[in-house]
Formats: structure tokens, sequence, C-alpha cells
């Protein structure tokens, strides 16, 4: 199975080699490359993403790394170093930039500085921090969103050569506008530059303070002037969901504990009034435990669908030790996929049907299974993975690469191959079956950003010359708003032995949900 996600992963890169670059994404349909729709600046669904710079070669470098494959890996980064300039005439979304771009420059720029080289000689010859400027002129470019913004919610968009467009929108989503910290912040201490992260923490604190006083949610789309609420729907899904995220991997990356209060505060409203169901995943009876989207004020139900990007959240869960929740929430989706054989877009539970009917190879579901595995060594989920790599052999494999379903029911297929493809999906399929891998043996504990890109958490990372400024920062900004507090014991060290041990050993070779309960689920989803 691992020789097949690296197939997986071989196949759509060099494809993209061979048939898209230097431009954005490959179509892998008709074989050819596609960059930004500057014919149809409206059509935000391409570019919002595509900024003419290579995105999937950038974006894959770090699973060139773990993959082992140092030579392609030297020469993609040769190849980035010679060929990619952000000095482009591109309206970019700010969150998309920092996440697929940013981030797998700064991450491969620690994978080539790295002195133990856990992935093999990655160093490339007479490097002189070549991905750390690129990055920097980046984040330089993008800054322009954070200024003449009232709350310090930054603008969605930006132009790479001249800054805000003037007919920018003012509204823009939670997770589009907080989750950006994660590489900001790293940009900040590898440069000394305090700037990025300030940016982006004002962005954090600042919606933080705009959460509900009655419930402690947020909504999913706020006015950066007014900081008035647009969308109130409050989920786990897209709007939200890297904002939750990030404030958990801010605080494993940094260690800032303001990250963990405002993380621990969030869940508990989101337990509070987000889940449903019978109240332990394993036990009882009652209905499943599912997570449903609410108004942020009231808690009241606002519709009966849930998307697939949601999938994320029991890895999560799995990454605060709250696994056997996390094991509920992944049979969950495991189960629709195995109805579909992709996951569609939004999923009516009520209803038993997809709502939104595309699959564009999101990774959300796998990389749930790879931590879920990590956590629990249960066998069930490499079968999971084997389902999920044969079901995208079987329906997405097309002449050059993997392509979008159109409809997960007829198996019609879209002409995109988005580079979340190769950078996260064929990356934790591959990771799930290399159990070697230096990511699980080398002894550095590492961390995947929102993008799936691996950074190693280091002592590094955790000197902040500027903290001081920051708590000043937050003392005058909160303006008599409450902010959850946790006891000592709730400021625990993520990711511990103690809770990655919290299944029994007796359990890790029978089913990790007992039969009824999957049956159960199965019922729900309409698969009997």
């Amino acid at each position: 199975m691992r020789d097949l996600a690296r197939g997986m992963f071989v196949f759509g890169y060099d494809n993209y080699m061979a048939h898209a670059f230097p431009q954005d994404e490959l179509n892998p349909i008709y074989c050819r490359g596609r960059g930004p729709d500057l014919g149809d600046p409206s059509n935000l669904n391409i570019n919002d993403v595509l900024g003419n710079y290579s995105l999937t070669l950038v974006d894959a470098l770090d699973t060139l790394a773990i993959m082992g494959n140092s030579s392609e890996f030297q020469k993609a980064v040769k190849l980035v170093i010679n060929t990619v300039s952000f000095d482009k005439d591109s309206t970019v979304q700010v969150f998309e930039a920092t996440i697929r771009v940013l981030g797998s420059l700064l991450s491969a720029h620690r994978i080539i500085t790295d002195s133990k080289q856990p992935f093999g000689d990655m160093t490339i010859k007479d490097y002189d921090n070549e991905l750390l400027h690129l990055a920097h002129d980046l984040a330089v470019r993008l800054l322009p969103a954070f200024e003449n913004t009232k709350t310090g919610i930054p603008y969605p968009r930006v132009n790479l050569k001249t800054g805000v467009p003037p007919d920018s929108n003012n509204e823009t989503c939670t997770a589009g506008a907080g989750s950006l910290l994660v590489e900001f912040g790293i940009l900040s201490r590898l440069l000394g530059d305090s700037t990025f992260e300030w940016v982006a923490r004002r962005a954090v604190k600042a919606l933080w303070n705009l959460r509900s006083n009655d419930t402690g949610l947020l909504g999913n789309v706020v006015n950066i002037q007014t900081g008035h609420w647009v969308g109130k729907q409050s989920g786990l899904g897209a709007g939200l969901d890297s904002f939750y995220e990030y404030l958990l991997k801010s605080y494993i990356l940094f260690g800032e504990k303001e990250d963990l209060e405002m993380f621990n505060a969030a869940y508990q409203s989101i337990q509070n009034y987000l889940r449903r169901g019978r109240e332990a995943c394993n036990e009882g009876e009652g209905d499943p435990p599912l997570y449903v989207n609410v108004n942020m004020f009231s808690g009241q139900l606002m519709n009966t669908w849930i998307d697939s990007l949601q999938a994320f959240f029991p890895g999560l869960q799995v990454l605060i030790g709250d696994v056997e929740d996390a094991i509920c929430l992944h049979a969950f989706y495991y189960a629709i996929w195995k109805r579909y054989g992709a996951l569609p877009e939004r999923y009516n539970w009520q209803l038993q049907a997809p709502d939104v009917l595309f699959y564009p190879l999101r990774p959300e579901l796998v990389e749930s299974t790879y931590l879920l595995y990590q956590a629990t060594k249960n066998p069930f989920y490499l079968h999971v993975g084997m389902d999920i790599l044969q079901s995208l052999e079987k329906y997405t494999k097309v002449k050059c690469g993997y392509a979008t379903l159109h409809h997960v029911i007829d198996k019609s297929k879209e002409d995109r191959m988005e580079s979340f493809f190769l950078s996260e999906t064929c990356k934790y399929l591959y990771l799930l079956f290399d159990e070697e891998n230096p990511v699980h043996k080398s002894g550095t504990r590492y961390m995947f950003t929102t993008e799936g890109h691996i950074i190693s958490v280091d002592k590094h990372l955790r000197e902040s010359p500027w903290k001081e400024f920051f708590s000043e920062d937050e003392e005058q900004e909160q303006q008599g708003k409450f902010v959850h507090r946790p006891k000592s014991q709730e400021l625990k060290v993520i990711n511990s032995s103690s809770n990655c041990n919290r299944v029994p050993d007796e359990r890790r070779y029978s089913l990790p949900l007992k039969s009824i309960y999957m049956r159960q689920i199965d019922q729900m989803v309409g698969l009997v």
C-alpha cells in the first residue's frame, strides 16, 4: 500500500512537471497546465488559489523529502529558486497563498537546513537561505491586507504587486483571517522580525474578542471594518475549521499559553453547543455523536448538513487526547466514504443524501485516519487507508493524473487536480503505510500545518524576544472581554504519551468502535 501511495504521488507529480509546469495546476484529463483566469477575475474558485507562481511544484516540495526522493527534491528546490517570483500582477487569497506557498517554502527551508537530515541528504549545494528569502518576499506582499482595516482583521485578497484591490470585499471568513499565525509566526521567529507574527496574532485576537458572550462561539463571515458578523453560522467545517486548528497548533509550536487558553475555551463551547448525540462514543444509548451547524448567538440548529472539511476534526481531537470522540466522528465520515467511494462536499445527515456533490480530492479524512492510526495502532485504520487508496485509483485516475469528481454518485469528473492532492492527500496516505518513516522514527517531534507541510517542533521556534510586547498589546485590546483561563492542570503537554495511550492495548486488534455502533452509523448514512 505504501508503494501504491508513492506511485499515486509520482504519477500526479511527473505529469504536472511534464504537462503543466511552470503553470500553477495540472488539468489531468486534457494534459495541460492552468494559471489564473485573467479573463474572468470574478472566477474566485480558480483565482483565489492560483497566483502564477508554479503552485503545485511549490506545494509538493516537502512531500518529495518525506518520501526520501533527495534527487528530485533538490532539483525541485533549484527550480523554485531559479524560476519562481512573486513580483506578479496576481490577486490571490491571503489564506491560500499563506498555507500553500509560504508554508511550503518554510517547511522546505527547514528540511534543507536541518543538521540531522533525517530524510536523507536533502541539502542544497551553496544554499543561501533562498527559500526563506522567497517566503519573506511573499509575506511582505501579503502585509497590505492587514492595513486600513479598523478591526485588525485582514482583507481576504491582495494583489502581489499593487496591494489591496480598490474594489476589495470587506467581508472575510473566520478561518481565512484567523489561520495565518503558524506560518507568519514561523517566519517571524526565523527572521527575528516580529511584524508578521504581530499582525497574525492581532487578527486572531480581534476575531476572538468578537465571539458571542452567551455561547463563546464565533460566526463564519465577518465585516473587517465594523466587526459585524455577516455569517452567523458556527460549525467545524468551511469558514471556521482551521481557526480552531491553529489555536492548538500555534501553542504546540510556539508554547504561548494564551493560544491554548483560547483553544480550550473554544473546544468547551464546541462541546456545549455543536455536539449532538449520546455522551459517550463507545457506550450507552442514543444517536451517534455528531457536530452540527448552529447559530453562534443562540446555539440553535441552522441546517442539517455537514461539509467534508469537518473530517479534519477527529485528527485535531487526537492531538488533544480526545481519542474516543475522534473514533466516533471519523467512523461517520468513513461510512459516507464507503457509500460513495468519496466524500461529497456537503452531506445532509437528515436526508441521508449529498447536498453538494463534488469531491476535489480533499485530504481531511485521510489526515484523520493517519493520526488515529498513530494514536491507536489499530489495523482498522490501515484498512480505511487501503479503501481510500483503491477508491481514488478506481474513480479519479485519468490519463495524466487524478481528477476532481464532479458528482460522487455518477463519478463524472472535472479537469482539475488541486495542489493539495500532492501536498496532503498523497503524503498522509504514504505516511499511514510507512511505519519506518523518519517522521515516526527519527526522534524529532513534527507537526503538520493545515496544508500538510511538516515543521519540526523545537526550542528555536519557542524563543520569542517580543513576548512582552504581545502581552502588553493583549491587555490593551481585551477591553474587559472575559478570557477563559484554564486551571494549571489544563495546560497539559499536547500529544504526550499518556494522552495517546487512552485506547487500551486489548482494543487495538478489534474494531475501534463496537460493532453495534458501527452498524448504527452505517444506518445513519443509508449504507444498510
